[in-house]
C-alpha cells in the first residue's frame, strides 16, 4: 500500500470519527429548547460544510498522482483541524 493511500485510509476513519461526533451534537441540538435548537441547527450545518470541503478534498486526493498528493495532504489536514475546533466548540457552547 502506497503512503497516500495509508493516508488516504486513515484519513477517511477519522472524517467517520467526526461524523460521530456531528451526529451526536445533532442529538443534543435536539433535546434543547426550540429557540437553543435553531441556534444549533446553524452551527451544525456549518459543520456539514465544513465536513464537505475535507470530502471533495479526499476526493480530489484519490485522483492525484503519488507525487503530487502531498499537496492535497496539506488541504486536508488543515481541514480536518478546522472541523476539529469548530466541533469542539460546537460541544462546548451545548454543554453550557
Amino acid at each position: 500500500m502506497s503512503e497516500r493511500d495509508a493516508y488516504r485510509e486513515k484519513a477517511e476513519a477519522r472524517l467517520e470519527l467526526l461524523d460521530a461526533r456531528i451526529d451526536a451534537l445533532k442529538a443534543k441540538a435536539k433535546a434543547a429548547k426550540a429557540d437553543v435548537e435553531i441556534k444549533y441547527e446553524e452551527q451544525i450545518e456549518k459543520l456539514n460544510e465544513q465536513r464537505a470541503t475535507i470530502r471533495a478534498r479526499l476526493d480530489e486526493l484519490a485522483k492525484k498522482g503519488e507525487e503530487a498528493w502531498q499537496e492535497v495532504k496539506a488541504g486536508v489536514e488543515q481541514a480536518f483541524g478546522e472541523l476539529q475546533g469548530a466541533i469542539d466548540a460546537a460541544a462546548a457552547r451545548l454543554e453550557t
